[in-house]
């Protein structure tokens, strides 16, 4: 299984947030709804461009260290802006190497330096049992058939 079949089942949808906007804004998004947990920050109108990545995870850590005033800053201010992206042809166990590699939730899926899709780790869970459960099941039709 690919990125693109995850895709294919949950849709392209990107919530993204811009540089300039206010972490209270991100915050705002982040809680939706629909709740996420991630926003790809892409400046550029046309949700193309990944210029970063702000997490729940981001606002927390960095609430640790400036408080309430965390509000006033903005997403330049706080997201991950080296972001660890897939492509649509990349495997799931690819994807699951690089998540926990990194110890990332959600990858922007990119290919040829467009924005086309995000997937959580939850996507690829989900997706990772479905293909557990046919194994499963093909596996047990094998025995059945066999004995």
């Amino acid at each position: 299984m690919k990125v693109s079949d995850i895709l294919r089942i949950k849709g392209d949808t990107v919530h993204t947030v811009l540089s300039w906007n206010t972490i209270a804004e991100a915050a705002a998004r982040l809680a939706g709804p629909p709740a996420i947990g991630a926003l790809v920050v892409s400046d550029d109108g046309f949700r193309e461009r990944v210029a970063g990545i702000i997490s729940e995870r981001d606002i927390v850590r960095r609430f640790a260290t400036d408080g309430a005033g965390l509000t006033r800053l903005t997403v330049a201010d706080v997201m991950t802006r080296k972001v660890v992206t897939c492509t649509p042809d990349d495997s799931i166990a690819e994807v699951m190497a690089s998540m926990n590699r990194w110890r990332h939730r959600h990858l922007p899926v990119v290919e040829n330096g467009r924005l086309r899709g995000m997937i959580s780790i939850g996507d690829v869970v989900k997706q990772r049992l479905a293909e557990m459960s046919t194994e499963a099941g093909v596996l047990r039709d094998i025995y059945i058939a066999s004995h």
